[in-house]
């Protein structure tokens, strides 16, 4: 068996997408996503002038001896552009391998470990009345997890808030990121947001008592010794995770958060390969591992990585909102089915636009997740419905302090 097509097809149904399709002399084809938020084009442009010739013609199942020439041959390794584009191409033969042995991707990587993905949701509210509907509709929905972000006082848009307005009219915190030719000015206020957070947590215990796992997302916004301050703040209400509580970049700053707070952590949905993960999952500096199969190289180095981690008791909790598409939610799915290490998978539903693009076997019931067993990842892109949605240019946000000062957003 052989490749002979590989097509890039960027779709916007609510949000911008970029999958690669990869056709096989004997007509089976595999997908791959390979979607970069606010720079979709860059991958675009790096899989169909670079990626895409080096793949015509190569053995389809040979998906590791790719992955390595693809990686390898490169010399200018790792990096949010190539590791997605990396990542479309391990996905789309995965895809291709589980659909030649009519089985589904989970069953190639071990079997199902258990019988579904537990999920959290994302509530929130610019006042505690607006948030406690927003954890009940979430509850009514079957989420058994809850990851709560809340305005606070004094700053006027902050990333998370599903009710902040948007000129696209979308939920915010559904596709943060505006369409338009230029970025979203956003201010912040670490003190503010440190005294707020707390008492908004307090609130949530006192009225949906201390069973409900709850999570929340700090975005790489502070300083180690203030994410250490908000750890510790949040020890009293029994956290499942605090996620991104400082740039990791700094990978020591986690041994300082450590050393101050046994609220459990969570990082990594912007890392792409296993050496950001490595100092972090050797010292037990984490909890959690939040890397995406789309912005990580795909299915085998997740697998990787969260064998890894099994090592040291550290647990999944892969990105899951909708700027990973339905190929790349169906990836890491058929990986946190398999593995015996898995902690939660985050969920976000897609529109229905998307899912008119993207046609899955994915299921949500009951707050677990299944990514169905049709062989392969089973998704396929409907490609008539995709191309009546054009590419929309667009732009996460950034922060500024009142000062002025760029700030992590």
């Amino acid at each position: 068996m052989k490749i002979t097509a590989a097509d890039v097809i960027v779709t916007s149904p609510s949000r911008n997408f970029v999958t690669l399709k990869i056709t096989t002399d004997e007509g089976i084809t595999g997908l791959g996503d390979a979607t970069l938020n606010g720079r979709e084009l860059a991958v675009a442009t790096y899989l169909k002038e670079h990626l895409v010739p080096l793949l015509l013609n190569r053995d389809p199942h040979r998906i590791e001896d790719t992955w390595q020439f693809l990686y390898r041959s490169s010399y200018w390794r790792r990096g949010p552009v190539t590791m997605a584009a990396i990542a479309a191409v391990d996905m789309a033969l995965w895809d291709i391998k589980g659909k030649v042995a009519g089985l589904p991707v989970y069953q190639l990587l071990g079997g199902a470990s258990r019988h579904g993905l537990r999920t959290y949701g994302h509530a929130s509210g610019r006042d505690l009345p607006e948030l406690f509907d927003s954890i009940r509709e979430h509850l009514e929905e079957g989420y058994k997890s809850i990851r709560v972000q809340t305005s606070v006082p004094g700053i006027k848009s902050l990333y998370g808030v599903a009710a902040q307005a948007q000129a696209t009219g979308e939920r915010y915190d559904y596709e943060p990121a505006g369409r338009g030719d230029l970025p979203t000015e956003e201010d912040w206020d670490t003190r503010a947001y440190l005294r707020h957070v707390p008492t908004v947590f307090e609130a949530v215990r006192n009225e949906f008592g201390p069973e409900i796992p709850l999570l929340h997302d700090g975005h790489h916004r502070m300083t180690p010794i203030q994410a250490a301050k908000l750890g510790k703040s949040l020890e009293p209400y029994d956290l499942y995770w605090l996620e991104d509580c400082t740039p990791a970049e700094n990978q020591d700053a986690l041994r300082l958060v450590r050393q101050h707070t046994t609220t459990p952590l969570a990082i990594g949905e912007v890392f792409n390969t296993v050496y950001d993960f490595q100092t972090l999952i050797r010292e037990q500096l984490i909890d959690y591992v939040r890397a995406a199969s789309t912005h990580f190289g795909g299915i085998s180095p997740l697998k990787k990585v969260m064998d890894f981690a099994a090592q040291y008791q550290i647990r999944s909790g892969f990105h899951g909102p909708t700027d990973v598409s339905p190929v790349g939610l169906a990836a890491q799915s058929h990986v946190g089915l398999a593995i015996h290490n898995f902690g939660i998978q985050e969920y976000m539903e897609h529109s229905d636009a998307t899912n008119s693009v993207f046609e899955q076997s994915l299921t949500f019931a009951d707050g677990y997740l299944h990514p169905g067993d049709k062989p392969g990842l089973g998704v396929e892109l409907n490609e008539e419905a995709a191309a009546a949605y054009e590419y929309q240019r667009a732009y996460l946000p950034y922060n500024r302090l009142a000062d002025g000062t760029i700030h992590d957003w």
